[in-house]
């Protein structure tokens, strides 16, 4: 008797300890799991990148690893939010006015703006083909001096270059004092015609005199003969035994192929002078800008490594044809080069401003490209947004042209819209039937575990 009493005693006190045990752990899991009150809708979470994946736990998403956030409400869109969306455009969803805060939204509105379209482009300094001099020599002959014996230097017009002996312009000189005697002498009277009536050849003679003259002089200044040189030769009387060659304009030495007691043809190139006061601009535009560009444009260019400095210009010419190699269209530009800080063969930066009219424009931020789609969001007020698809053109500045989907004076989303998006897919997706899918348990998930979408659905 005794010993059944003993395993009685021991099967009260094992019943006793496992009863406490299962009550204990049964209070426990019910203060770490609440249930929800009645007729208040269960709070499910989503994620961000993925709205179409919801769970009924807070976590992270197990397809990107994101905090899932919770819903505003579940079901959405219900009671006096049902009421209001009933006078708004289909397709509204709401985002409440303290998760945009926190998302950072920020408004702007759709403008007419009238600003000019800027055609940006790389431009090479080169020498103004119109500014160049080739200095060569009209006679054969020999160089004596060179005064001006290297490549940059700067000269001014009338500055002597070289100097040059030459028979030819050695007996031209002889010539041309021959020429002086003669009329010299028929100018006196009776001085050729003693012994003849007067008057009968004098005149005739004189006239032929000053003619020779006149074609003896003229011979030596198609020479390049200074009439300094031509005044000084009817001074003294002398053919000088060389004469100096000088600068037409005022410009830098480009090339320079005249050295001492070398011997010259009018074929030899002694110098190649430019003046560098105006330059050209060659300026690469695109080929897909080529239609903007037209004769007369203003342009502005600007040093890479001084960009605060301007020289403005405009559209002189415009070449008809595109360069094969690199597709681009080659537009001149004519720059007055002051002081000289435009040098040839630099590259500078070209601003061609092409007048725009009046069009209708929103921040390049409010818009959501996707590739194929754009989109803006339009706020309707109270947190309601309504996605809408646009047409844009091109982009002035930090401003994009809208073709068509909005109006001027429409309200829309500038910043945080691909939240606004992430959003906006969450509440398509969970009115859908598909969406329903989503949001309840997937197969073969044990209930009250987070659920992912199926691959057909995922999120791009």
């Amino acid at each position: 008797m005794k010993w059944r009493a003993a395993v009685l005693v021991s099967f009260v006190a094992v019943a006793a300890f496992w009863g406490g045990y299962e009550s204990a752990r049964w209070h426990k899991a019910s203060q770490a799991t609440p249930r929800p009150q009645a007729g208040r809708p269960a709070t499910r979470y989503y994620c961000p990148m993925h709205p179409s994946y919801t769970s009924d736990r807070p976590g992270d998403c197990p397809i990107c690893g994101m905090r899932l956030v919770p819903m505003e409400q579940w079901p959405p869109e219900g009671g006096r939010r049902a009421t209001e969306k009933q006078h708004l455009p289909p397709g509204v969803f709401h985002v409440p006015v303290e998760r945009q805060q926190l998302i950072g939204v920020r408004y702007g509105t759709v403008e007419w703006s009238s600003a000019d379209r800027v055609v940006r482009a790389v431009g090479r300094v080169q020498v103004d083909e119109t500014r160049v001099v080739r200095v060569h020599p009209k006679v054969d002959g020999w160089l004596e001096e060179v005064y001006v014996d290297f490549v940059g230097k700067f000269v001014r017009q009338g500055q002597p270059l070289a100097s040059l002996y030459s028979p030819q312009l050695l007996v031209a000189q002889q010539e041309y004092l021959l020429a002086l005697k003669a009329q010299q002498l028929l100018s006196r009277p009776n001085g050729l015609t003693r012994g003849l009536e007067a008057g009968s050849v004098g005149p005739e003679r004189a006239e032929m005199a000053r003619s020779l003259v006149a074609a003896a002089r003229r011979r030596l200044e198609l020479s390049d003969v200074s009439p300094e040189e031509v005044q000084l030769l009817e001074q003294t009387g002398k053919p000088s035994r060389t004469v100096k060659l000088y600068a037409p304009i005022s410009g830098y030495v480009l090339a320079r192929n005249a050295y001492p007691q070398q011997r010259v043809t009018p074929e030899t190139e002694l110098y190649m002078l430019a003046d560098l006061s105006r330059v050209w601009v060659i300026v690469d535009v695109y080929e897909y800008e080529a239609p903007l560009i037209r004769l007369g444009l203003p342009a502005i260019v600007r040093l890479p490594y001084e960009p605060s400095r301007q020289f403005r210009s405009q559209v002189s010419y415009i070449q008809p044809s595109l360069d094969p190699s690199t597709r681009t269209l080659k537009v001149r530009l004519e720059v007055e080069n002051t002081g000289l800080a435009l040098k040839p063969e630099m590259f500078v930066h070209a601003e061609l401003h092409v007048p725009q009219p009046r069009r209708l424009t929103v921040p390049v931020e409010a818009v959501l490209d996707s590739g194929l789609v754009k989109t803006v969001f339009v706020d309707h007020g109270n947190g309601y947004l309504e996605r809408r698809r646009v047409e844009t053109g091109e982009i002035i500045g930090d401003r994009i042209v809208i073709l068509k989907g909005l109006n001027p004076g429409e309200r829309i989303v500038v910043s945080g819209t691909f939240l606004i998006d992430s959003e906006s897919r969450l509440q398509t997706a969970m009115r859908s039937p598909a969406g329903a899918e989503h949001i309840g348990h997937s197969q073969g998930v044990p209930s009250g575990q987070a659920s992912a979408p199926p691959e057909a659905h995922g999120h791009d």
